[in-house]
């Protein structure tokens, strides 16, 4: 399966009472699409997967699948600190016909290397689709070391890491000596030009929301040997990056959309929405960078 190389993690529509809303899918997906995401994640951290039900993950699967209607491939969010509960949520995420799953690192409970191991072979064995592992220590806690990395990617169906350690050493060591078929993807949007530069495949990415077409136009510079021009949108989209956490994700990003005219509603609690001052100062980047 080939997930190109621009894939977002969808943030999960609520309606004014911070209940799922599917009808509000159709056009964010139309939208991402339009603007060249090449795969989607539904549930993952950006879709707000900590304050989902196991019932309402598989609403959004299911809704998701169908608003896409086989345009692109839609990976599910299936990690949870509980490997029962990663086996039991794929099993039924493949049951729906999803094209792939995201496996975050299991969070707050702090496994070691070898019970990320155990936890990662034992969910891949559960289902014949391809597994994207998930590193990002800021949330879960825990670092898959390069060494675990490398030994998950021996797995037939791990196919693919997406890395958001700020621990650059650890990149660059996957990247050299991960098997040429397994994919490196960036978890982090203002690395992701440094990681194009050491092999990755692409990003999987929370501002190709607002900003996906500018991302594409970045990535292709790169690939068509246009360095300069392409270091030159990395910095021009710098600034709305990190205005994405601002403060707890995905509250700004679900302001961003609110401001290019994308309905999604609000934030689930503990979550809290973007301040107005926030809301400002996303209209000034979106308008600077033509969205608005």
């Amino acid at each position: 399966m080939d997930f190109g190389s621009l894939i977002t993690a969808m943030v999960t529509p609520f309606d004014a009472a911070g209940e799922v809303d599917e009808s509000k899918l159709r056009p964010l997906v139309d939208h991402l699409i339009n603007t060249g995401t090449t795969a989607i994640v539904a549930v993952g951290t950006t879709g707000e997967s900590p304050t989902l039900t196991h019932d309402e993950k598989l609403r959004v699967f299911d809704a998701t699948l169908k608003a896409v209607d086989g345009r692109i491939p839609v990976l599910a969010g299936t990690g949870s600190n509980a490997t029962r509960e990663s086996v039991q949520l794929t099993i039924e995420a493949a049951r729906l016909g999803v094209q792939g799953i995201l496996l975050v690192a299991p969070y707050y409970n702090r496994p070691s290397q070898d019970g990320l191991y155990a936890h990662f072979t034992t969910v891949a064995e559960s289902t014949t689709l391809p597994i994207m592992i998930y590193n990002v220590p800021a949330r879960t806690g825990v670092n898959i070391q390069a060494e675990t990395v490398l030994e998950l990617s021996n797995v037939p169906n791990i196919v693919a890491l997406k890395e958001a350690h700020s621990d650059f050493s650890q990149i660059l060591h996957i990247a050299a000596e991960k098997p040429d078929d397994f994919l490196l993807y960036c978890g982090d949007d203002k690395l992701t030009l440094p990681m194009l530069s050491v092999g990755a495949a692409g990003v999987v990415s929370v501002a190709s929301h607002v900003v996906g077409r500018q991302m594409r136009t970045m990535m292709d510079l790169f690939w068509q040997g246009q360095t300069d021009e392409a270091a030159y949108w990395s910095g021009r989209l710098l600034p709305i990056f990190e205005a994405m956490f601002a403060t707890a994700s995905p509250a700004p990003l679900k302001e961003a959309l609110s401001i290019i005219g994308l309905d999604v509603g609000s934030v689930r609690a503990p979550l809290v929405p973007a301040s107005s001052a926030l809301r400002e100062h996303l209209v000034t980047l979106l308008n600077r960078l033509g969205e608005v």
